[in-house]
């Protein structure tokens, strides 16, 4: 009976085991999870969860019961120490578990401060998984002053999670601008604006020079000489692939584990999915770290470990929840030289990202519309002239014919 390891209870796991399960596999499957509970949603763990809008039962991607219902071995709050990729085998919890087929989805580590400028006084927060939450939801008392480090997604989504709950917020960004590692100036503005209507206060070009506080942060110093009295800090720097226990086990990383478009490590029965790994795009290499990247990879190496010898095409899309606003990205906009605007009503734009003639992406805020059709044409290939685009006339559902 064929044994399919998974190592990593998040996103891609759990999505690969159901998907083995759904798929008729009738082999064992055994899912090890570092954390005491079982395999659940992470993005509205800094939203809704931390808000006290959702329970903790209503994060988890399936019941509990789900996993012993379909002979399913869970192992959770056990941590893996090492893979021994010639006898097949993982070392868990000080035992051994024997494998046929391995697979790897353990997923991301969030980025630190250096100890050297405070990274380790009490109230230095990192936004990745329920524990993390736990840890700094006593600290969203209104009133109190929220330093986030880090102008990206993630620490937008944790500004505006504070400014919702009445507290007083600085957000901190080195590079010229928020978000200038992963969209164009014109999102930038629109979220900088947003913010700002929010009493947010967004300080961008300046960098954090050290924290300040004996045991517990209370205060901050930045690169241009200003000094803020803070009663938290929320690092929003970016994650890294957990590649750790790949590296001790000599499987080839490349920004993240490497694999072959089907989902297959260097080493012969040992798969990975999800924000860890790396795969062929487009004649090039990226990594994705997105809830749907880590659904549908996982998926098509559940049915290739089932002999379907399937390529995975990614189809990337992204969103990020801030306030009342819904950002929905579809495609990638590496390469972009132009920028469309697309004006709606309100709150409602979408800004359309063009490499020459070729649509490679589209932001779209409180615009589902312009987000569906727009990721539509360019997982079809088609590439509207931009003047179709900027013309509030167009009738955008008629862009699907050209």
């Amino acid at each position: 009976m064929t044994h399919v390891v998974v190592i990593g209870a998040g996103q891609a796991g759990s999505a690969l085991v159901a998907k083995l399960r759904n798929s008729g596999f009738d082999g064992k499957v055994t899912l090890i999870g570092e954390e005491p509970v079982p395999p659940y949603q992470r993005p509205p763990l800094s939203k809704k969860y931390l808000l006290g809008e959702m329970e903790l039962e209503r994060l988890y991607l399936r019941p509990e019961s789900f996993y012993s219902e379909n002979g399913i071995d869970l192992h959770l709050n056990e941590t893996v120490q090492s893979i021994d990729t010639a006898d097949k085998a993982v070392i868990a919890g000080g035992h051994r578990i024997d494998y046929d087929e391995l697979v790897l989805t353990t997923g991301s580590v969030p980025r630190r401060l250096p100890p050297a400028i405070g990274g380790l006084l009490e109230g230095v927060h990192v936004v990745r998984d329920l524990r993390d939450v736990d840890t700094m939801a006593p600290d969203f008392v209104e009133g109190r002053h929220a330093l986030i480090v880090g102008g990206g997604y993630i620490g937008l989504e944790a500004a505006a999670v504070a400014a919702s709950r009445g507290l007083k917020v600085t957000l901190v960004e080195m590079a010229d601008r928020i978000l200038q590692r992963v969209a164009a100036p014109e999102t930038s503005a629109y979220f900088r604006e947003m913010h700002a209507r929010h009493g947010v206060e967004i300080i961008e070009g300046v960098g954090l020079e050290t924290l300040v506080g004996d045991t517990r942060v209370t205060g901050a110093r930045l690169s241009d000489g200003r000094e803020i009295d803070v009663d938290f800090v929320i690092v929003g720097v970016g994650i890294t692939p957990a590649t750790t226990l790949a590296e001790e086990a000599g499987i080839e990383i490349e920004n993240g584990i490497k694999t072959d478009a089907q989902g297959r490590t260097s080493t012969p029965h040992v798969w990975a999915a999800g924000d860890c790994a790396s795969f062929p795009y487009k004649g090039g290499r990226i990594r994705l770290e997105s809830v749907p990247n880590a659904i549908d990879q996982a998926e098509c190496v559940a049915e290739n470990i089932m002999g379907a010898g399937k390529d995975y095409v990614a189809k990337p899309w992204f969103w990020s929840d801030q306030y009342d606003i819904k950002l929905q990205i579809a495609g990638l906009n590496t390469g972009y030289d132009s920028v469309v605007t697309r004006a709606g009503d309100g709150d409602s734009v979408s800004f359309w990202y063009y490499a020459g003639d070729t649509l490679l992406a589209v932001d779209a805020m409180n615009a589902p519309r312009d987000y569906m059709i727009g990721k539509r044409l360019i997982e079809g290939g088609k590439s509207p002239a931009p003047s179709l685009i900027a013309d509030p006339e167009t009738d955008m559902k008629a862009l699907m014919k050209l």
